[in-house]
């Protein structure tokens, strides 16, 4: 063998394993994509905004605050 025919064979083999990488730099790319858009449509369908969650809570803390004005006015407390 040739020093060329050597070389030839090195550049083929980095070539081989440079695109092994990009091949499986591309699947892990196509991967997360795939993962985000599905993280999307979950927070869309499985959370509740914020906004919403604000308007649900009112009346919890308002009767919430009543009982704690009522405790502080109890005859009995200590």
């Amino acid at each position: 063998m040739s020093l060329e025919q050597i070389f030839i064979i090195l550049i083929g083999v980095a070539c081989s394993v440079i695109g092994w990488f990009a091949n499986q730099l591309f699947r892990a790319i196509e991967k997360l994509k795939d993962d985000l858009n599905e993280l999307q449509v979950r927070i869309g369908s499985d959370f509740v905004r914020y906004d919403r969650l604000q308007d649900m809570l009112k009346p919890v803390l308002s009767r919430l605050e009543e009982i704690i004005d009522a405790l502080k006015h109890k005859a009995d407390k200590p």
